[in-house]
């Protein structure tokens, strides 16, 4: 087990900043406080951040650090933190290594032993999950589905019968077909929250069934960023099948297979290692022993 530097330790620091989602009242003194006080800001999009430091007065320099600079910006970022200097990192909005690369630097600081310093505030998918009506515990947070049609449709499917409330993120162009793989998935009938511009001016939460929220967003212009809350299922888990050979030892299992199906004792070994889940020849000592 490994103990993180303390925020009071010597050293650089890398503060993991919360920045708002919309309104920019949700900013915190102590987000602003810290912006001020680095060496250098890391930034998903500099020109973003560019404009909330003007609003708030914050003139440190601007670090570009994305998805498409990780080893670049991420070396850039260590080396102002191996030199006792901190760094604050933001998204474009909201909490960073939420759905974003912020999450792949502060892996890395940690592993250098820097303290990595949680700076709270807004999150899209926590302001949306308390919004929606829908049970705020326990929750799956997902992030974004996968892009490809297969592979979004095998998720929902594989989602469909977890109990837990589920938040996604999703964008104007792809809405209408996850929202259509998630009714064949999850059903039409299944509620859900479709949220969008929060915190803002023209901030919108939709609350119905999949089925309701689908057939508006085929009649409706998308834009902006939507983040959905959907119902975990009510249904239990349906109860696991009882093996029909539960309580038989290892040879009597070879033993009625033999019997049973016919089957020659090496294959009747073999079949019932591989249902069993054990190493087969410790099945086969248990099928030969006494004799």
């Amino acid at each position: 087990m490994k103990t993180q530097k303390s925020v009071q330790d010597p050293g650089g620091k890398l503060y993991l900043v919360a920045t708002p989602i919309g309104n920019l009242e949700d900013m915190t003194f102590r987000a602003i406080r810290l912006m001020k006080e680095s060496a250098a800001i890391a930034a998903e999009d500099t020109r973003n951040t560019k404009k909330l430091c003007t609003h708030f007065g914050i003139g440190t320099t601007l670090i570009s650090y994305h998805e498409h600079n990780l080893e670049a910006g991420g070396d850039r970022i260590l080396g102002l933190l191996g030199e006792g200097k901190d760094v604050a990192l933001v998204s474009d909005a909201g909490m960073p290594c939420i759905s974003d690369p912020g999450a792949d630097i502060a892996a890395r600081a940690i592993a250098e032993g820097y303290a990595v310093v949680p700076v709270p505030g807004a999150n899209a998918a926590l302001t949306s999950l308390i919004a929606s009506g829908l049970p705020a515990q326990p929750f799956l947070f997902h992030g974004f589905p996968p892009r490809k049609k297969n592979d979004r449709k095998e998720l929902f499917a594989r989602l469909a019968g977890r109990m837990e409330t589920i938040i996604f993120y999703e964008s104007p162009h792809r809405l209408k077909d996850s929202l259509r793989d998630m009714e064949e998935a999850f059903g039409k009938d299944r509620r859900i929250a479709l949220v969008r511009e929060l915190t803002k001016k023209f901030e919108e939460i939709l609350r119905g069934t999949i089925g309701e929220v689908s057939a508006w967003a085929r009649e409706h212009e998308l834009k902006g960023e939507f983040c959905l809350v959907i119902e975990g299922t009510t249904e239990e888990p349906a109860a696991a099948e009882t093996e029909w050979w539960n309580g038989l030892t290892a040879k009597e299992h070879v033993e009625a297979l033999i019997g049973q199906e016919g089957l020659p004792p090496k294959e009747a070994v073999k079949a019932a290692a591989k249902a069993r889940g054990e190493a087969k020849r410790d099945v086969y000592r248990a099928y030969h022993m006494d004799e």
